[in-house]
């Protein structure tokens, strides 16, 4: 998910076993109410607190109201915001957590993604999953059904176009010629960030690199489904001369994946000491990145934020305290 250090290439987090987890934040956006100042404030806090990496939800159409209690996230919509919030920063790393990929034309979506790289300094990450919410399918007039075959066509145009510039490109959704020509070509591909739980999210993650984000899942839970994508990196390899796991790439393997979560502190029924106990749990469960919502941003997000920053000693995107056992 990025290294903070004004690239979202990775850093080798994790390949030796001494590098500490990367600790981000992701984003309030669930208020209409809530004035874009007070979300580009909140990323330059979090830059300046440590942070890793700052993220943005998405919803296009949901079937309610935008809003904590409702689940849905994205009133400001993500790409264009990053764009703003690349302006107001310098070394964080800013993505999508996530963006509803099967939603999105593939073709403008590449086109987006790469200027954002540009006008970030190649600080972008695109961070996708297939959705969950039928209603906006339907308002959109997409399958539902068919959601995860488009999501991963979607990353195999995005990368094609960001890796080659232009066309032959053909699958069962998207269609192009070698007359096709494409800029601006970024000076290296969008990391992807590929976000879910199951054996099809695993799979894709395994098949794109860059990092996986586990969701609603406990440490202990993300342990398990990290030791899955184990079994599917073993699965894909090229051979007896190539391998690849979740902590580093040996030659001839395929791109590096790096394993994450997201969690959440929304509220004062827990302490500083408690969410750094928690934090243990999942650097001690394999994390190398996890992205924390601190509730709404007018109901003490920044003072989590900073609680956690000092409680972490946090530098550089990483913890630096010594953790307590995990629970």
């Amino acid at each position: 998910m990025g290294n903070g250090s004004g690239s979202a290439g990775r850093d080798g987090a994790g390949a030796a076993g001494d590098a500490r987890m990367r600790l981000h934040v992701v984003l309030p956006d669930e208020s209409a109410a809530m004035d874009v100042g007070a979300v580009a404030a909140l990323a330059r806090e979090a830059e300046a607190l440590g942070y890793a990496g700052v993220w943005l939800p998405d919803h296009v159409l949901p079937p309610g109201p935008y809003g904590v209690s409702t689940g849905y996230g994205g009133v400001y919509e993500a790409l264009t915001t990053l764009s703003y919030l690349a302006a107001v920063t310098e070394r964080v790393t800013l993505g999508t957590s996530v963006l509803v990929a099967p939603l999105r034309d593939p073709l403008i979506l590449a086109r987006q993604t790469a200027t954002l790289a540009r006008l970030s300094g190649g600080r972008f990450v695109l961070g996708v999953g297939v959705g969950w919410e039928r209603y906006e399918f339907e308002a959109a007039g997409a399958d539902f059904a068919a959601r995860g075959a488009r999501t991963n066509s979607t990353l195999r145009v995005v990368r094609q176009l960001h890796t080659r510039g232009g066309g032959p490109y053909a699958d069962a959704f998207v269609s192009f010629d070698e007359r096709a020509v494409f800029e601006p070509v970024p000076r290296t591909p969008v990391p992807f960030l590929i976000g879910g739980n199951s054996d099809a999210a695993l799979r894709r993650a395994v098949e794109f690199g860059g990092y996986w984000q586990a969701v609603f899942l406990t440490p202990a839970e993300f342990a398990a489904r990290r030791k899955r994508i184990e079994e599917l990196v073993r699965e894909a390899e090229p051979g007896e001369g190539g391998h690849r796991s979740a902590e580093g790439a040996g030659e001839g393997a395929g791109p590096r994946l790096s394993a994450g979560a997201r969690t959440d502190w929304a509220g004062p029924g827990r302490s500083a000491a408690d969410v750094r106990a928690e934090v243990a749990q999942w650097e001690a469960a394999g994390a190398e990145d996890l992205a924390v919502w601190f509730g709404a941003a007018d109901d003490g997000f920044a003072a989590r934020m900073r609680a956690l920053a000092a409680e972490t000693g946090l530098t550089g995107g990483r913890i630096t305290r010594p953790q307590p056992h995990p629970r």
